[in-house]
């Protein structure tokens, strides 16, 4: 999500810093035609936020994965005053997804483990490659991360909904099928921490980025936050828009009003099978990821 309208590029492009909300600090005033929500981020650092509005999305990164929102604290506990936080659901957060393949500067796995620890794969053994394999692997330890990251920040929850960014502002390999697995390999590390996972993007995108997911797929059910919608009629149109996947529900919609993004939420959306948890990395070695900066996309 952006100050703007979401980017929709035809090719994918390497480095752009995107994510919810990029919006500036300025404030407008909330359109009132329905219960909405707000989406902030990094972009909002040091600007006056908006009342706390009926609930919100905070993003953890700044802009790209492995990256730290520098405001990530004091955000969520914004969020954490808005109707439904103190009503007793979790603020929900998203996370930044790229899929680098091995280049120079960015951590790429060479192996189905993680800081040590080893990751059951469905893509078989990561050999270093820009493989699905790796893809997964690189995936999963991104996760592991945000959840470092969330925890650092105080605001580790489990139960918190997760939306993954998936956007063509960042970077993604010409293999679809490797994306898709990255996808996977953060929304399986994420569901096996006890965290709900859901996808935000558009069709457009999301095709272009991860193409046909098959209902064997973790992607395959999750609940879709779709971008795109221009105002809150629009927004609640887009309630009824084919999902990202075939087994999705469209939960929430987003438009950009003034300098804020809103968030309007599908009224009666089903709740689909939650995936499958799959092993994860040790709990004890969050401690050392802290003193870790080899994995950090710069």
């Amino acid at each position: 999500m952006k100050p703007v309208r979401i980017l929709v590029a035809a090719c994918l492009l390497f480095a752009l810093q995107v994510g919810p909300a990029n919006a500036d600090a300025e404030t407008a005033a909330a359109p009132t035609e329905a219960v909405l929500g707000n989406d902030i981020s990094w972009p909002q650092c040091g600007g006056e936020l908006p009342a706390p509005p009926a609930f919100a999305i905070v993003g953890v990164n700044g802009g790209r994965p492995d990256t730290v929102n520098p405001c990530l604290a004091d955000q969520l506990a914004w969020a954490d005053r808005t109707p439904a936080a103190t009503g007793g659901t979790p603020t929900a957060v998203y996370v930044n997804t790229a899929a680098t393949g091995p280049v120079e500067t960015p951590w790429w796995p060479a192996a189905n483990t993680y800081l040590g620890n080893g990751i059951s794969n469905p893509y078989g053994m990561c050999d270093g490659s820009a493989s699905p394999a790796c893809a997964y692997v690189h995936g999963y330890a991104m996760a592991f991360n945000d959840v470092v990251i969330l925890k650092q920040a105080g605001g580790y929850t489990v139960g918190r909904m997760w939306w993954l960014d998936v956007e063509t502002g960042n970077s993604w390999l010409s293999d679809k099928t490797a994306n898709a697995a990255e996808l996977e390999g953060m929304t399986d590390y994420l569901v096996g921490a006890g965290a709900e996972v859901g996808i935000y993007s558009t069709g457009y995108q999301f095709g272009g980025i991860a193409g046909e997911i098959a209902p064997a797929s973790s992607l395959y059910r999750l609940k879709n936050w779709l971008a795109g919608a221009e105002s809150v009629s629009s927004a609640q149109e887009y309630c009824a828009s084919d999902p990202l996947t075939p087994g999705a529900t469209v939960t929430t919609t987003q438009f950009t009003a003034g300098n804020l993004d809103y968030n309007y939420r599908c009224p009666a959306a089903a709740q689909p099978p939650a995936p499958q948890p799959a092993p994860q990395p040790e709990q004890s070695r969050f401690d050392a990821y802290a003193e870790m900066h080899a994995a950090q996309i710069s």
